[in-house]
């Protein structure tokens, strides 16, 4: 558990991110937490894939500003 608490400290969980800004997500199921490896963005209340604009189908926990 030590890990998800690490892993949860180092993205924000609260709010929203900036409109139209690429953001690193972190998801979580019932293996752990995750970071998925492409860029994402908060469109409509929905996770969109940054370059494809498709669907994020996981359950986002936390973001931070995408390091390219």
């Amino acid at each position: 558990m030590a890990t998800r608490e690490r892993r949860l400290a180092e993205f924000n969980s609260a709010g929203e991110p900036p409109p139209d800004q690429p953001v690193q997500v972190l998801c979580e199921d019932h293996s752990g937490t995750y970071q998925l490896p492409f860029a994402c963005r908060f469109i409509d209340g929905a996770w969109r894939n940054h370059e494809s604009g498709g669907a994020v189908e996981a359950t986002v926990v936390g973001w931070r500003l995408h390091r390219p």
